[in-house]
């Protein structure tokens, strides 16, 4: 009887802490760096992730994603691909606003926000359209896997956590089962069958003391 090959794996990591995480201000897709925080969290991330032997590693294009990224490039030897359809929501006119702000300017639609709603951003992308969008690059990721092998790929929390639900087989609207990820925490995914849906090994995880 000939075993069933080794499935492929799939870690999504969120990037570190940006200055925008620490005042509590909405990024979307704002071109915002690290803090110094950030970096730290970077840092003690990448040999964890290093150590589990990736062999293809991705990243939203977006600068703290390119960065957090760049860790995990050094202590894995990998060349990262950017790719902007792993990029976080766009946010239109509320990116920049502090949650204070976003609250006072409009209080309801910011009660929507902060549950994880996202689609009453106006001129905002929905959470089906970033599914979508990261959907299509994970899967292009894992068919570039072979049996057993695993990729990286550095996202954004809402990005990931919108995606979730559609690579497990379920629908987008599931996201509200899924609490927001941690600055560089990370989800853990592995594919048994390309043909089927992945299946959820870990989710927020985070390095200890990090």
């Amino acid at each position: 009887m000939t075993a069933d090959p080794a499935p492929r794996r799939l870690v999504l990591l969120r990037h570190g802490r940006t200055a925008y995480n620490a005042a509590r201000r909405i990024q979307g897709q704002r071109e915002v760096e690290l803090d110094d925080t950030g970096h730290a969290q970077a840092a003690a991330v990448a040999p964890v992730l290093a150590a589990l032997g990736p062999s293809a590693l991705w990243s939203s294009d977006s600068a703290r994603a390119r960065q957090t990224a760049a860790y995990l490039a050094k202590e894995s030897g990998l060349e990262p691909t950017y790719d902007a359809r792993l990029r976080e929501h766009f946010l239109a006119e509320r990116e920049g606003l502090t949650h204070d702000e976003y609250a006072e300017l409009a209080p309801a639609e910011f009660a929507e926000f902060v549950r994880g709603n996202f689609d009453v951003v106006p001129g905002g992308e929905s959470a089906a359209v970033v599914a979508a969008r990261m959907v299509t690059a994970l899967t292009e990721l894992l068919g570039l896997l072979a049996p057993g092998e695993l990729a990286v790929a550095v996202s954004h929390g809402a990005a990931i956590r919108d995606t979730v639900p559609v690579l497990l087989g379920g629908r987008v609207e599931q996201r509200v089962a899924l609490h927001g990820l941690s600055n560089c925490a990370w989800v853990e995914l592995d594919q048994p069958d390309p043909a089927a849906p992945c299946r959820l090994v870990a989710y927020n995880r985070v390095v200890l003391g990090s």
